[in-house]
């Protein structure tokens, strides 16, 4: 797990043999089990997370119906907004896979910038990704038909569609899954 992380920072910036020694000692890696909710709706955290395998999504429960907003995988981080706002999460995050995660928060981070103020900058690289993939994704989202949409993710995600179940894929999606299966039969056809 520890290489995992490590080689993902050294995309980013160059570490020192204490500052590896260093990360590898931190207590933050975590190997949690498919279904486990990490956050439900109403309750507080300070908690970031980092996946190094497996995926995992969040979601809002809206009419007792899951909407499902995003789906993290290997090499992904996120902060849920009630970390950064102080508030109660207003969705779920869970586990749609056995996942390998890391776990920070606030108080770690900013003790390991103090300490090393080269992760600052890794940090402010790794946000500003972040900040434009989504603000693109949901671009994309907003202006394409469910069509698209689905095509957009086999371009992109492919590995979504045999991770993922449909429900949870055409929640996404914002369809209902009979609509994907529909949808998924036409693109076939279009295809052969």
């Amino acid at each position: 797990m520890k290489t995992i992380l490590l080689d993902f920072i050294a995309k980013y910036i160059t570490l020192t043999e204490d500052e590896k020694n260093e990360i590898a000692s931190l207590d933050i890696f975590r190997s949690v089990k498919k279904g486990t909710t990490l956050l439900k709706e109403g309750q507080k955290s300070k908690e970031s997370y980092f996946i190094l395998k497996g995926c995992i999504r969040t979601y809002y429960v809206v009419d007792s119906e899951e909407k499902t907003t995003a789906f993290y995988t290997e090499m992904e981080a996120f902060t849920p907004p009630c970390v950064i706002n102080k508030t109660a999460s207003e969705y779920y995050i869970s586990c749609v896979e056995d996942s390998l995660i890391t776990v920070s928060n606030a108080d770690m981070e900013l003790e390991l910038n103090s300490r090393f103020p080269k992760f600052e900058t890794m940090c402010r690289m790794l946000s500003e990704e972040l900040l434009a993939k989504q603000r693109v994704d949901f671009d994309e989202f907003k202006t394409s038909s469910p069509e698209q949409r689905y095509l957009n993710l086999l371009q992109k995600r492919p590995d979504l569609i045999q991770r993922v179940p449909q429900h949870q894929l055409a929640s996404y999606l914002g369809i209902k899954p009979q609509s994907l299966s529909r949808l998924r039969g036409r693109i076939l056809e279009k295809i052969s």
